[in-house]
């Protein structure tokens, strides 16, 4: 699976009415990790203009982990659809399960907001790495 893309706890306002983590919390998360690995891979702006295939086949717990992993599943010539994975770890313990995952499409777009290709990333500044 890699690296996270991005780790959080989940907390008491991350609920739902009845006491369990909120499907849109769960969500906004996935979202931010795909976000993320659209940027650094296009090395600018991207916008989600799709999201589909949501699965959230186990519950998680106040004081869970969530750690979303992300893979880049299809590059078109302004657009990326990335698979994420959300999987929680229990507080006290190092047991896991998957608790979420979807796929995100996104368009990269240029400094003016039009979208521009993928490939045309702007010029690595001295020291940065992909």
């Amino acid at each position: 699976m890699g690296e996270p893309v991005i780790r959080v706890t989940a907390m008491p306002a991350d609920t739902n009415p009845y006491g369990g983590v909120f499907g849109g919390w769960l969500m906004s998360q996935m979202a931010l990790g795909a976000g993320s690995t659209v940027s650094r891979y296009a090395s600018g702006t991207a916008v989600v203009i799709g999201a589909t295939d949501f699965r959230f086949p186990g519950a998680m717990d106040v004081g869970d982990e969530l750690s979303i992993y992300t893979t880049i599943a299809k590059e078109g010539n302004t657009s990326l659809n990335i698979e994420v994975r959300g999987i929680a770890r229990e507080r006290n313990t190092e047991a896991t399960k998957e608790v979420c995952s979807g796929t995100f499409t996104f368009v990269v777009i240029d400094e003016t907001g039009r979208p521009r290709a993928v490939k045309d990333r702007p010029a690595l500044k001295t020291g940065q790495e992909l």
